[in-house]
Parts: C-alpha cells; structure tokens; sequence
C-alpha cells in the first residue's frame, strides 16, 4: 500500500475559484486531470487562462469539451 494520493478531475473554467481548487490539488500531490468546457463564451481568453493555469500547475492532462 502507498501513500501517493489519488488522481483528481478538476474542472477548470480559468477564473480564480477553479484554479485555486487545481493549486490545493497540487499542492497536495495529486495527479490532477483537467477539463474545461467550451460552451461558446464571449471571451476565448478564458480558455486560454485554463490552459495557461492547467500548464503551470503540472496538469498531466487538459481537455477541452465542446458543447
């Protein structure tokens, strides 16, 4: 038995809630998945920040859903 902790999905909208909930996740040495929505917003700069927040902390994946 290891002490590693769990994966964790976290859904990532690039604003500041969800990338303080993926730095706790980090912080805590999860293998963090991220996933964020591409739900026609009026701004792509959100996006963008979600991958850009995903990168910086060490997301080993990042997908985007188109609805």
């Amino acid at each position: 038995m290891t002490d590693a902790a769990p994966p964790a999905v976290v859904l990532l909208s690039g604003g500041l809630d969800s990338t303080t909930v993926l730095a706790i996740a980090a912080a805590a040495g999860q293998a963090i998945h991220a996933l964020s929505f591409a739900y026609g917003q009026r701004h792509a700069v959100e996006l963008e920040c979600a991958a850009r927040q995903a990168r910086r902390f060490g997301a080993r994946a990042h997908e985007v859903v188109d609805l």
